[in-house]
C-alpha cells in the first residue's frame, strides 16, 4: 500500500541549472527539500501533517548542470556541508534536525502563516534602505522602522542613518571646508589678491551642511513613498517570532507581522565610563550639528573618526589635542598609521598625548562652548590635568541591540560589543528568517557601501533575482584626515601573517604633488604611496596605500586592478597620467627590503 505521507509524484522537481533551482526556492511558498537523492520524506512530512500544511516540495539535483558549483553555492548560503537543505519560504533552516526544532517550538506554524509584509527592515540607513527599496521593485509588501534615540545632549536627526547625518557626508564636508581654508592661503602664492582678514564662521557652515541633510533626508522618505514602501518613523522590538512591537516618539504601539526581518541598526558612539563624560562631552553623533564652535577641543581615542575630526577642527583654527590610550588606527596599516599622525602633528599642528586615559571630567564654566577640566592618567602613572571648551569621545561604536528584544527569537549577539552573530558571507542570522547588513553585524566591514552592496544583494537574493553573494574581499576605504589615507588590500601586518616577511616585497616612495610645488606646501614631505607584493605569486599586488591628497579618489580607481588580481608588472606596464599623484604608482622602484634612502619624486 502506498505511504500517503511521500510526497506525490508531481511534487518531485528536477531543476536544469541553478537559477531554475533558486526560482523553485524562492518562488515557493511551502518548505522545499534539496537533495541529490531520492529521501525517505516520512519524518519531513510528518511534522508538516502535524502543523496541518501541505507535503514538502523535492528539488532533485541529482542530474543538475555544473552540479559541484550549485553545491558550493547552496553551502555557501546555508554555512553547512551535508545534503539535504531544507527551505522555509526561501529561507534555508539547515536539515531535518534543525526543521524538528522549529516544530517544537511552534515556530514552523506561525513561519508559513499569512504575515502584513513580506520584509521588515529595522533601521534606515544606507543598507537598510537600499535593501528596502530593491524588495519593493521585486514588488513586494516592505515596511522600513527608523527611531533615533537622542544623544545624552539630546541630539537627534531624520531618516539615512548614520553616514548621512552623522558620518560619511557631513565628515567629508566639514573635511573639506578646512581644506579650503589651506587652498586659500595657497591662493595667494598663484596671484590671487585679496583682503588681509579672512575669516570662517561655524555656524554658517552647519547651517549648510544640515541644510544639505535635510535635503538628503525628505528625499529617502520621498523615494520610499514612490517604490510604496512603508515607513515607520518608530521603534521595533521583537514580540513573537515574526511579530514586531513598534513604537512611535508619542508612545503609540502597533504589532506589525513579516515574513522575514532584516536588521540593519547600524552602531552608536562608546562612552568611558569616567565621571562627568556622559553629561559634559560629545561624541560624533554631536558635533556636526553643534550650534557653537567648539573650541579649544580634546578629542579622546585613536580611531579614524577621532583623528578626522580633530584634522577638520584643526583645519579650522581650532587648538586640538588628540589623547590615545594605546595606537592608532587600529586595524590598519601601523606604518601608514604612524605617518598620519606624524603628519598631523608636525604640520598640522595638532597634539598628540599618548597612552593615557581620561579618569574625570569636571565642568568648570557653563556657556556655549563653556570650559571643562580634564583629568588623565599616563601608563606611568603620570597625573595630566588640562583644561578644554570642548570633549569629543571617539574610542569604538557598540551595536545597541539589547533593546531590539532579540532573545526573544533566538538571536544570538556578541557578549561584548552586542553585535549580531552571522554566517559568513549570507547575513543569515542564528534564525533562519531573520538577516542583519552592515556596522551591525559581527566581523563585518563598517563601511556605508558595503552596507548598501549587502543589503541589495541581499533583497534580491531573498526574492530569487540574483544568486550573488556579498564579497568583502579587497574593499577598498579612506580615511579622510588633511592629509588623506586611502588603502586596499593587506597591510603590512597582514601579509608577513600570512605569507610570511620573507615571501612578500614592498614597494614604496615619496611623491610631491604638483599643486603643493608654488606654495611649497609642508605637507609635501609627508606623501607616500606602497604596494605590498606577493612574490610567489607573479607579484600579485597584496596590498595598496596611499598618503596623499584625493587619496579616496585614487584608491577607488586602483581598487579594480587588486580585484582583478593585478600584479606588480601589470603596474609598472601602465602609462600613467601626468602630471598626477596616482601615476606614482606606475614608477615604485625602490623595495623596504633594499633600505635604500628615499628621495622625492615629483614634477
Amino acid at each position: 500500500m502506498k505511504d500517503s505521507r511521500m510526497p506525490p509524484v508531481d511534487n518531485v522537481k528536477k531543476p536544469q541549472n541553478l537559477s531554475s533551482l533558486l526560482e523553485l526556492i524562492f518562488n515557493s511558498k511551502t518548505i522545499t527539500v534539496v537533495s541529490g537523492r531520492r529521501l525517505k520524506l516520512n519524518k519531513i512530512n510528518d511534522y508538516l501533517l502535524s502543523i496541518g500544511t501541505k507535503p514538502c516540495q523535492i528539488a532533485d539535483i541529482s542530474s543538475i548542470q555544473d552540479k559541484d558549483r550549485v553545491l558550493r553555492y547552496l553551502f555557501d548560503i546555508s554555512c553547512r556541508n551535508l545534503l539535504p537543505l531544507i527551505f522555509v519560504n526561501g529561507d534555508c533552516v539547515g536539515g531535518v534536525e534543525e526543521l524538528a526544532r522549529l516544530v517544537e517550538k511552534g515556530i514552523l506554524k506561525e513561519w508559513l502563516a499569512d504575515h502584513q509584509y513580506d520584509l521588515v527592515v529595522i533601521g534606515g540607513g544606507s543598507g537598510g534602505l537600499a535593501a528596502a527599496k530593491d524588495a519593493a521593485l521585486a514588488g513586494k509588501r516592505v515596511a522600513v522602522l527608523d527611531f533615533v534615540t537622542p544623544t545624552p545632549l539630546g541630539t537627534t536627526w531624520g531618516l539615512g542613518g548614520t553616514c548621512v547625518n552623522v558620518g560619511c557626508i557631513p565628515k567629508k564636508l566639514m573635511h573639506c571646508t578646512s581644506l579650503l581654508g589651506k587652498n586659500l592661503a595657497d591662493a595667494r602664492k598663484f596671484g590671487w589678491k585679496y583682503g588681509e582678514e579672512v575669516k570662517h564662521s561655524w555656524t554658517d557652515m552647519v547651517t549648510a551642511i544640515q541644510s544639505h541633510i535635510t535635503s538628503l533626508n525628505w528625499n529617502y522618505r520621498v523615494q520610499l513613498r514612490e517604490k510604496s514602501v512603508t515607513y515607520l518613523n518608530a521603534f521595533g522590538t521583537f514580540v513573537g517570532s515574526h511579530s514586531i512591537k513598534a513604537t512611535d516618539k508619542r508612545n503609540k504601539e502597533q504589532i506589525i507581522t513579516s515574513d522575514r526581518f532584516i536588521i540593519a541598526t547600524g552602531l552608536r558612539p562608546r562612552y568611558l565610563d569616567v565621571p562627568g563624560v556622559k553629561e559634559y562631552c560629545i561624541t560624533s553623533d554631536d558635533v556636526f550639528s553643534l550650534p557653537y564652535c567648539p573650541g579649544k577641543t580634546l578629542c579622546v581615542g585613536a580611531s579614524y573618526v577621532s583623528l578626522e575630526c580633530a584634522g577638520f577642527l584643526r583645519g579650522l583654527g581650532l587648538d586640538v589635542t588628540v589623547m590615545v590610550r594605546s595606537i592608532l588606527l587600529r586595524g590598519f596599516d601601523q606604518d601608514m598609521a604612524n605617518r598620519v599622525g606624524n603628519h598631523m602633528q608636525t604640520v598640522e599642528g595638532v597634539r598628540f598625548i599618548y597612552k593615557c586615559i581620561p579618569t574625570k571630567i569636571e565642568r568648570l564654566q557653563d556657556g556655549q562652548p563653556g570650559l571643562l577640566r580634564v583629568t588623565a592618567k599616563k601608563e606611568d602613572g603620570e597625573e595630566v590635568v588640562d583644561e578644554y571648551n570642548t570633549v569629543l569621545i571617539a574610542i569604538g561604536r557598540d551595536a545597541l541591540t539589547d533593546a531590539l528584544n532579540l532573545d526573544k527569537v533566538g538571536v544570538e549577539t556578541h557578549p561584548k560589543n552586542k553585535k549580531i552573530l552571522c554566517y559568513a558571507n549570507e547575513q543569515s542570522t542564528t534564525v533562519p528568517y531573520i538577516y542583519a547588513i552592515g556596522d551591525v553585524l559581527y566581523h563585518g566591514l563598517e563601511l556605508t557601501p558595503v552596507a548598501i552592496k549587502a543589503g541589495r544583494l541581499l533583497a534580491k537574493r531573498l526574492f530569487g533575482l540574483s544568486n550573488i553573494l556579498c564579497d568583502r574581499y579587497l574593499t577598498p576605504t579612506t580615511i579622510f584626515t588633511p592629509l588623506e589615507y586611502g588603502c586596499c588590500g593587506m597591510s603590512e601586518e597582514e601579509a608577513i601573517e600570512e605569507y610570511g616577511e620573507i615571501n612578500i616585497e614592498v614597494f614604496h616612495s615619496y611623491f610631491t604633488p604638483l599643486e603643493y610645488t608654488v606654495p611649497k606646501r609642508d605637507d609635501s614631505e609627508h606623501c607616500y604611496a606602497k604596494l605590498i607584493c606577493n612574490k610567489h605569486d607573479d607579484m600579485r599586488i597584496l596590498g595598496f596605500h596611499l598618503l596623499g591628497p584625493n587619496a579616496g579618489e585614487i584608491t577607488q580607481g586602483f581598487a579594480i586592478g587588486l580585484k582583478l588580481k593585478a600584479t606588480k608588472h601589470d603596474f609598472d606596464l601602465l602609462v600613467g597620467i601626468h602630471p598626477t599623484c596616482a601615476e606614482v604608482f606606475t614608477q615604485l622602484t625602490v623595495t623596504k627590503s633594499s633600505q635604500q634612502v628615499l628621495k622625492k619624486t615629483g614634477c
